[in-house]
This record gives C-alpha cells, sequence and structure tokens, in this order.
C-alpha cells in the first residue's frame, strides 16, 4: 500500500520540518484527543508554564496510547499534526516528570514503535588527550 507504514512516517516527520535541535516537549500524562489547538494551547501554558509560539514541538498522547497530537508555531498561526495507530500503541517512556523534553531522534522513534526505554547506544567518549 502506497503512503502507509514506516516510510510515510519519516516522509510526514519530514514535512514538520523538525530539526535535529529542535526543542520537543513531551506530556506525561493521556489528553483528551477531543482537545485541538485552543485546548492544548491552553495545557502548554498551564502545564508546561511555557509559550504555545516559542517554537517549540508540543506532545500529547491519549489514555490509550494510539492517539498521538504534535502542536507547535509555524511563524504566524499553529499547526497540529495528529496520528491514530489501527493495532499497535505508542510506547510513552516512563518517566516522573509532567514534562519532559526529548530529542527529534526520540520522536521519529516513537512515531516509528520503537521503545525508547529499551534503546541503548554506545556511551559517548571524550578525550582530553590522545598520546
Amino acid at each position: 500500500m502506497h503512503g502507509f507504514g514506516t516510510e510515510s512516517c519519516r516522509r510526514s516527520f519530514v514535512m514538520l520540518n523538525i530539526g535535529a535541535t529542535a526543542k520537543i516537549l513531551m506530556h506525561r500524562e493521556p489528553v483528551d484527543m477531543r482537545k485541538s489547538i485552543d485546548g492544548l494551547s491552553f495545557i502548554v501554558s498551564s502545564e508546561f508554564a511555557s509559550n504555545p509560539t516559542d517554537g517549540a514541538v508540543y506532545v500529547f498522547f491519549n489514555k490509550q496510547r494510539d492517539k498521538l497530537k504534535l502542536l507547535y508555531w509555524d511563524r504566524n498561526g499553529f499547526c497540529m499534526w495528529y496520528k491514530r495507530l489501527e493495532k499497535e500503541r505508542f510506547k510513552i517512556p516512563e518517566v516522573k516528570d509532567a514534562v519532559f523534553e526529548i530529542s527529534a531522534e526520540n520522536l521519529r522513534w516513537l512515531m516509528d514503535g520503537l521503545d525508547m526505554d529499551k534503546i541503548r547506544g554506545f556511551k559517548r567518549l571524550k578525550y582530553q588527550q590522545f598520546y
């Protein structure tokens, strides 16, 4: 099928124009997906303690974890992106903070169905001297 699957998600992600250094904030608690731009903007203002027009991408999911919304400001207006899974569930990271930051790479993993809590890469090494 054309237009479905991981490749489609990657194309959508590129359309969102989310750069590698973008600030992406995720709401830990589920949100009523009937909320639209105004309702989600209110959550950003009140619970994130942020300005919804600050250029960050705000991520929300529902109780069943099968729906995800992204809210962001694009120069002169709000944009909202919505994804509904038909059979799977998003693997939301287990964190204690009500709002937490994730990387653009983490967001891609989330949309691809990967579990961020289980993915481990190589440790980052920093050297002062080489010889």
